[in-house]
């Protein structure tokens, strides 16, 4: 077996490179980001249905106030179509990830003309839609959650979509927000 170096880059769906250590602003591409993330489940897969990180950005910017914030709640887990879905708990642990994804979402903000620093109304609505989220896709409760204790999720139930609708209505709405 020969020693093989591996190289700090992806191939995304666009067939762009992307170099996770130095992302270029022209290597963001909004089609890669619709279909990776109508591609990745939420919460490792562990729903009862496939729930895809689109329908969850897209259910985001549906929710958030004001309709300023909107592309920022549409792109706020953006980065996870380039460095994937890892749940907080694990993230927490891996400081060096969490560094990569800062650096990664100043990137994407420079692309959509955003603020690096995500609005608190879409931190608010994030919260609102974890325990939303948590009641309508989630099996039990192994223990508490004390970040949505005192959260209330919104009243419409969550039925899960297919990629290709999250990936399409994703798109819809970038073109929508996205001025």
């Amino acid at each position: 077996m020969t020693n093989q170096i591996v190289l700090p880059w992806i191939q995304t769906y666009t067939g762009k490179k992307f170099d996770f250590l130095n992302p270029p602003v022209d290597s963001i591409c909004i089609e890669d980001i619709a279909h990776a993330l109508s591609n990745i489940c939420r919460y490792t897969g562990h729903t009862k249905k496939f729930y895809s990180v689109a329908q969850h950005s897209v259910l985001m910017a549906d929710n958030v106030l004001p309709d300023e914030d909107k592309l920022a709640a549409l792109l706020h887990d953006a980065t996870e179509a380039y460095l994937t879905d890892i749940s907080k708990p694990l993230k927490n642990l891996l400081p060096q990830y969490c560094e990569l994804e800062d650096k990664v979402y100043k990137v994407i903000a420079e692309k959509f003309g955003l603020s690096d620093k995500l609005p608190d109304s879409v931190k608010e609505a994030d919260l609102r839609l974890l325990a939303t989220e948590k009641r309508d896709l989630l099996i039990g409760e192994p223990g508490g959650w004390t970040i949505i204790k005192t959260v209330n999720p919104y009243p419409e139930r969550i039925e899960p979509w297919s990629p290709k609708e999250a990936e399409t209505l994703f798109l819809e709405d970038t073109d929508r927000y996205f001025k």
